[in-house]
């Protein structure tokens, strides 16, 4: 490694070591200078190749996969910060797959369900190329299909809630007259 400002090769020595999530991150000085300069070490994984729907392979893309979350999140009301956060969980799920190809659907999928948690209308923009809604018809009955969950989800919450708060009032001895 060279000293960013005297180029001098190999004559540096570390002051500091810290484990973060990107890697670990090093304070170093260089002797031949003294100037101080910080690198950072990350593990390079080989992510799988994708099998297409066509039987090609193509090597996995984050861009490619960044790109299209981020049309289907435009204009909405997610935070970019959330959206590498969703790419981060599929390639942590990727990687551990243990495989060297897998097919793109996976990947799809991983999508969709991740855009269903961060944004509906997300998850319908990526539906409708993903799923190949190709009709209004189609389209609406992913919608109702959608609304359904939400409601669904909604009363479990509310009966979840419920059994917490009736478990949290639990009748004292004293308290009953015979």
């Amino acid at each position: 490694m060279r000293c960013p400002n005297c180029g001098t090769d190999g004559k540096h020595r570390v002051l500091d070591t810290t484990q973060e999530l990107e890697g670990i991150r090093r304070r170093r000085v260089c002797e031949t200078c003294g100037y101080r300069f910080n690198t950072m070490e990350t593990l390079i994984a080989q992510m799988p190749l994708l099998i297409k729907a066509d039987g090609t392979r193509q090597e996995y893309s984050r861009e490619k996969l960044l790109r299209g979350i981020r049309i289907a999140c435009a204009k909405r009301p997610v935070a970019a910060i959330d959206i590498d956060r969703l790419v981060d969980n599929i390639e942590y799920q990727l990687l551990h797959l243990n495989k060297l190809e897998v097919p793109s659907r996976i990947v799809g999928d991983m999508v969709i369900m991740g855009l269903k948690e961060l944004d509906a209308i997300a998850y319908i923009r990526y539906a409708i190329v993903y799923l190949g809604l190709d009709s209004l018809e189609s389209v609406r009955d992913e919608i109702d299909h959608l609304l359904e969950e939400e409601a669904q989800m909604a009363v479990d919450e509310a009966e979840s809630s419920f059994a917490e708060s009736s478990a949290d009032e639990e009748p004292n001895p004293t308290d009953i007259v015979g």
